[in-house]
């Protein structure tokens, strides 16, 4: 691939990558974005390899000026629900992470939520994991991420 179009291509690539909802935005759109922006069809494995490396190098750098903004301002308050539970992440409006101790036991809660007067509260939908089982979920994480990306490679 030719340098200018090389730069063409990270260039519009990054240009839609800072427009987009990280959130919902997939790979597959941002090449089709790009695809009709340059008139090229990005989907031919040479641009997108290419494309998929710029997606990779921009989501480094996200990360990594978080986590040093992050550090700039300190270590940012921890979040604790309406029940005392420590709040590790939101995953949505409705999910998130926390955790709690109940009975004595660590758990680890992946819950959804709904608000009650006011309070938020948790519903039976979601899943409590021992300290024996997050440790093998742990273990785990590196062959479902896999998974996923096997499953989102196939999908393009």
């Amino acid at each position: 691939m030719e340098p200018k179009l090389r730069m063409q291509i990270k260039e519009t690539v990054r240009e839609i990558l800072e427009e987009s909802d990280m959130e919902t935005t997939t790979e597959h759109q941002i090449r089709r974005l790009a695809s009709n922006k340059l008139d090229l069809d990005l989907d031919k494995s040479e641009y997108k390899t290419y494309v998929r490396h710029v997606v990779n190098s921009f989501l480094e750098e996200q990360k990594a000026k978080q986590e040093d903004d992050e550090e700039e301002t300190g270590k940012q308050e921890q979040e604790y629900d309406d029940e005392g539970n420590l709040v590790i992440c939101r995953l949505s409006a409705k999910r998130k992470v926390t955790i709690q101790n109940f009975r004595g036991a660590n758990l680890v809660s992946i819950r959804e939520y709904y608000y009650d007067g006011g309070a938020e509260r948790p519903t039976t939908k979601g899943i409590s994991l021992n300290e024996e089982q997050w440790s093998t979920l742990r273990k785990n994480i590196p062959a479902i991420e896999k998974a996923v990306k096997d499953m989102q490679d196939r999908d393009m």
